[in-house]
């Protein structure tokens, strides 16, 4: 079950850096909302999963998974740039983050 909260936990991670992008530096009251909930969610639920998930492998694969979400959603929605460097970046996270799973 722990896994499945850290999981969910980057899932808000990437809503929350998606959300504060759209809030323009906290001026939209909206998006503003939208990121503080998400913040919370996400940083309780990594709060539970890191109960029985290492420290150093749920921080890790939270934050991968915000990276690699952040990544995405800024290509597909605000039409981010795709490089070769950028996408050898993701898969090297993405690489990381199975490789820390596999380890714990």
């Amino acid at each position: 079950m722990a896994w499945l909260y850290l999981f969910i936990a980057g899932v808000f991670e990437v809503v929350w850096a998606f959300a504060m992008k759209q809030s323009l530096g906290f001026t939209k009251p909206l998006a503003t909302t939208i990121t503080v909930i998400a913040m919370f969610v996400s940083f309780w639920l990594l709060a539970i999963a890191m109960r029985t998930i290492p420290l150093g492998t749920a921080y890790t694969i939270w934050t991968g998974i915000g990276a690699v979400g952040a990544f995405v959603l800024g290509i597909w929605f605000l039409g981010e740039p795709v490089t070769p460097q950028r996408v050898i970046a993701a898969a090297f996270i993405v690489t990381g983050l199975v490789l820390m799973k596999t380890a714990s």
